[in-house]
């Protein structure tokens, strides 16, 4: 899918302005650059989104607005990051924290099957450190891969403007070629009958000149 068309998919000004959550924050919405998608916006807005979604706590959408006021990152695409993060996806991104956190605190884990999102509001501490954690390596290793994104659809981009501008001049090339030799045949066409008329005369005088001879 072209980043053209996932652009249409992230939510528009006029949502997030309109977003009770982030009402408050409107003043701080008219920064031209919540709105930019360029190389240091979006990778810095995949960062604090990634990073947002694994906070064990309702309304991600808050600090990753501010993060992205703060850090001049693209607002729709931080929030946007922050959607993985909802009640079908909890358990599958917090228990893999859960766990780090139980074994760094040296808690006891609670057994998978036994893990539901009651039993982890109960062991925060262990949550929460195993999810900063987390967070942090998910959101680095997000910031390198649109680095890295951006930088390949830059490379690729700049291929198909320097294939075009080769296949514009081959084709101005061909294009004159024609003319020129449309040109040529034009003027071979001319001089043709000519030719053929100066010709036609020569042999007329040649063969009425030994008859006024013999008169």
């Amino acid at each position: 899918m072209r980043f053209d068309s996932i652009k249409h998919r992230l939510p528009s000004r006029e949502d997030i302005e309109k977003n009770a959550c982030l009402r408050f924050l409107k003043e701080h919405l008219r920064d031209r650059n919540l709105w930019h998608f360029n190389r240091r916006s979006v990778p810095r807005a995949t960062a604090i989104g990634l990073f947002c979604a694994f906070l064990p706590m309702p309304f991600e959408m808050l600090p990753a607005a501010v993060g992205a006021i703060t850090f001049s990152a693209n607002l729709p695409v931080s929030l946007a990051w922050v959607w993985i993060s909802n009640p079908l996806t909890w358990i599958p991104l917090y228990t893999p924290a859960y766990l780090l956190g139980a074994k760094l605190l040296s808690v006891q884990a609670m057994p998978l099957e036994q893990i539901t999102l009651g039993m982890l509001g109960s062991q925060l501490a262990a949550l929460w450190l195993g999810c900063l954690i987390v967070g942090t390596v998910v959101s680095t290793i997000g910031y390198w891969a649109m680095r890295i994104l951006w930088r390949i659809k830059v490379i690729s981009s700049w291929k198909d403007r320097r294939h075009r501008h080769r296949l514009k001049a081959a084709l101005k090339k061909a294009k004159t070629q024609v003319v020129s030799a449309a040109k040529k045949h034009r003027v071979e066409s001319t001089h043709q009958p000519a030719q053929a008329s100066h010709q036609s005369g020569a042999s007329h005088v040649a063969s009425s000149s030994p008859t006024q001879h013999h008169e």
